[in-house]
């Protein structure tokens, strides 16, 4: 199938076949994401969905785990995700699993029985854009939820048995508030209970997108890499459920990553390191 947009996906899934259901993402607000803007959302029809689970299948494919693309995928219709897991069974015998990008209010929008439902049928895993536990962070950033709905879905998805990986960034907050962002976020994580913590960081300036337009008429400060460290040992230093944490500072090339609390001193001793580095090389 050919790929429409830009292929994102979040790195728990790389070993995943992805199967786009959809284009686009069908809320596509946010301030911070150029992903899916220069896209009109629209559902991809059944046949072509049926045609790409064939072509995998006929070139030997035996996926254990299948990823719903695009954006969002798990806003589609419960009647539409019915009919896509059946033909991701009949024609993937071998596939255990099935996982999907969902928002805050694509979760609401389905009933406990219908969730209930999808994961008998397979669904075991959906990522949320969490992104802040500070409900004016999420209000200026456009997302589609406040933390209190958050709270709402998730304690739905654990009804149904559904797990759930949060996706976060630190300085989405902006400058001067990290420490306040890493309270708040570690607070509403350890009480959602992920069993997949994502941290992208915050970064602006790449994509002309609303938060660029932001940044460059003074509406949003960014925090600097420095601060964004300080706010991610924070934030881990915090968290007191187990999960699988992995975080990217892509522009000063740092990753951390690994099992809580197993491996939260590792963690915490490679973040001092990286500020030490990072505040030599400012000259602080």
């Amino acid at each position: 199938m050919d790929y429409e947009g830009r292929i994102c996906n979040t790195p728990a899934e790389k070993a995943s076949f992805k199967l786009p259901v959809s284009v686009g993402c069908s809320y596509n607000a946010c301030m911070f994401c150029g992903l899916f803007k220069h896209l009109r959302f629209r559902e991809l029809p059944l046949s072509q969905i049926e045609d790409e689970l064939i072509r995998v299948k006929s070139v030997g494919g035996k996926p254990k785990r299948v990823m719903l693309g695009d954006g969002n995928a798990f806003d589609l219709p419960f009647e539409r995700l019915q009919a896509i897991f059946d033909l991701i069974h009949q024609h993937l015998p071998s596939c255990e699993s099935i996982c999907a990008d969902a928002t805050v209010t694509a979760i609401l929008r389905k009933t406990d029985e219908q969730l209930t439902h999808l994961a008998n049928d397979g669904l075991t895993m959906l990522y949320i854009g969490v992104e802040s536990g500070l409900d004016d962070v999420l209000s200026f950033m456009r997302k589609d939820h406040n933390n209190t709905e958050c709270r709402e879905a998730t304690e739905k998805l654990h009804r149904a048995d559904i797990d759930f990986g949060a996706h976060i960034m630190t300085g989405v907050a902006g400058a001067g508030r990290g420490i306040e962002n890493a309270e708040a976020t570690a607070h509403l994580l350890n009480e959602t209970r992920p069993t997949y913590i994502c941290n992208f960081s915050m970064m602006v300036g790449f994509e002309r997108t609303p938060l660029d337009m932001a940044v460059q008429h003074g509406e949003f400060i960014p925090a600097s890499e420095l601060e964004s460290l300080a706010e991610e040992r924070h934030l881990i230093s915090k968290l007191s459920i187990p999960v699988r944490y992995d975080g990217f500072h892509d522009n000063i090339a740092v990753r951390v990553r690994g099992t809580l609390p197993d491996d939260r001193d590792r963690i915490l001793c490679d973040l001092d390191h990286r500020i030490t580095e990072e505040t030599a090389r400012l000259g602080h």
